[in-house]
């Protein structure tokens, strides 16, 4: 896997599914070097068996270098990537993937973390609470929720007795009734970081009850493919830049970002999911459709992120400031 992001083969080690819908694979050298290292939160893009690029939580400890593992959940309903892999991949086969890159990273010095994943979303959080398990800090705890213990991933790890206290798994069985409060988790900030990863609906909960706390406390992370999907409603619509009068489309189907970039616009950028907060673009003029999971309601009418938010319905033309 070179530094320039070109994709290089891996050797699977294993395909094993860990609980119902959801595979392990492992990953090594295929001459058996040592792997680049990685940091807690980070993911692989991974080229399926049918052409689409993927990224893919690690979700082993950080010092582990002669492997890598990944979680991936079969979507029957997806765009067919996880079929790909789920079906398709197994032990032996060479598997396509970029070095590891971090947009979910432990950053600060918090009193403690608080950690939140739905479903597939424990992924990225399981390196983490490896990593803090290793260095004895800060405290923390998990809040796991899924439909079932058969759709669990890792419940064994993290039934284990060194973790006692920490770790509490929900199931809700697909019921409203039953969901987990987390209000009372998330009344007063204390010092505290969150790290939530998991459905848009859960991250979008804990992201409105959260908007009391830092914006700098809070993270979440949705693989890349959370508020940018395209919808059956989006709308082509125009921007132009502000300091230079240059007019740009956007097609339906396409991000601003992408736009562009496409028309030799530098913007800054990173997780083009709208959960970093990287591509933050003033909004000069019009109404924007917010897709993202960072912006506070006060500042959503002068700002928008490039890589998700669109023109809101009737709007022809946003102006940004650039």
């Amino acid at each position: 896997m070179d530094e320039d992001g070109a994709f290089r083969p891996l050797r699977v080690l294993a395909a094993e599914p860990i609980a119902q819908g959801i595979m392990r694979f492992d990953l090594a050298d295929p001459d058996g070097a040592e792997l680049p290292g990685f940091t807690a939160g980070a993911h692989l893009q991974v080229r399926v068996p049918n052409g689409m690029i993927r990224r893919y939580s690690l979700c082993g400890d950080p010092i582990e270098t002669a492997s890598y593992s990944i979680a991936v959940k079969r979507d029957a309903a997806g765009q067919g990537g996880s079929l790909a892999l789920c079906d398709q991949v197994k032990a032996g086969d060479l598997l396509p993937c970029a070095a590891p890159r971090n947009d979910f990273p432990l950053l600060g010095n918090p009193v403690s973390r608080l950690f939140i994943a739905g479903g597939i979303g424990i992924t990225p959080i399981m390196s983490m609470i490896r990593q803090l398990q290793a260095e004895g800090r800060p405290p923390w705890k998990l809040i796991y929720l899924t439909r079932s213990p058969a759709e669990t991933a890792f419940l064994d790890d993290l039934s284990t007795p060194a973790l006692k206290g920490k770790v509490v798994i929900h199931h809700d069985g697909g019921d409203p009734d039953r969901a987990f409060d987390l209000w009372p988790l998330l009344d007063q900030p204390k010092g505290r970081h969150i790290h939530c990863c998991g459905p848009r609906g859960l991250m979008q909960a804990v992201r409105d009850m959260t908007g009391h706390w830092p914006a700098s406390a809070v993270h979440f992370e949705d693989f890349g493919s959370g508020g940018g999907q395209k919808r059956a409603d989006d709308a082509p619509f125009a921007v132009r830049l502000a300091r230079s009068g240059t007019r740009i489309d956007i097609p339906a189907g396409t991000t601003i970002l992408d736009a562009l970039r496409a028309a030799g616009i530098a913007v800054s950028h990173s997780c083009e999911s709208g959960t970093c907060g990287s591509c933050r673009t003033g909004l000069v003029a019009g109404q924007a459709d917010h897709r993202d999971l960072v912006l506070m309601e006060h500042e959503k009418a002068s700002h928008l992120m490039v890589c998700v938010s669109r023109a809101a319905p009737g709007t022809d033309e946003l102006v940004l400031d650039l």
